[in-house]
């Protein structure tokens, strides 16, 4: 009885373990959480949610170009908000977080109104004090 009880013991204790997650995990999520809030700023057209994502100091790059900080990005990206339909998507499909915790890449495809693969987005995220994650480089690729 005492073997069983033991044996109980050692598989929840497992089972405990394996649902934690590990710190890096942890970011890892927030991290996949903030990139489709991001996303979805586009998708409900809130500019201002999508501002809220753009730390002060980032560059985006628009083709070669680089679009310094926030204020420029904002300006480059609101057209993209004038109309009714976004004109285009993007989601996540991986995200790695740097052994800090403090830094983080997203990157995932980039769709066309019909759904259709146009380009691969990557993105840099930084953590904040207050723990939010704000993009700090942002730039496109083909798909």
């Amino acid at each position: 009885m005492l073997h069983r009880s033991v044996s109980i013991a050692v598989l929840l204790l497992a089972a405990t373990s394996a649902a934690a997650q590990s710190p890096l995990e942890t970011r890892r999520a927030e991290v996949f959480a903030a990139e489709r809030a991001f996303a979805r700023s586009m998708a409900d057209r809130d500019f201002g949610a999508f501002g809220r994502y753009v730390a002060e100091d980032c560059v985006f790059f628009s083709g070669t170009a680089a679009l310094h900080g926030r204020d420029a990005v904002l300006g480059a990206w609101k057209p993209f908000f004038e109309e009714a339909a976004a004109p285009f998507s993007w989601e996540p499909d991986q995200v790695e977080v740097l052994s800090s915790g403090e830094l983080a890449l997203s990157t995932g495809p980039v769709k066309n109104p019909q759904g259709a693969v146009t380009a691969r987005f990557n993105s840099i995220w930084q953590r904040q004090p207050d723990g939010r994650w704000l993009v700090i480089f942002d730039k496109g690729g083909p798909p």
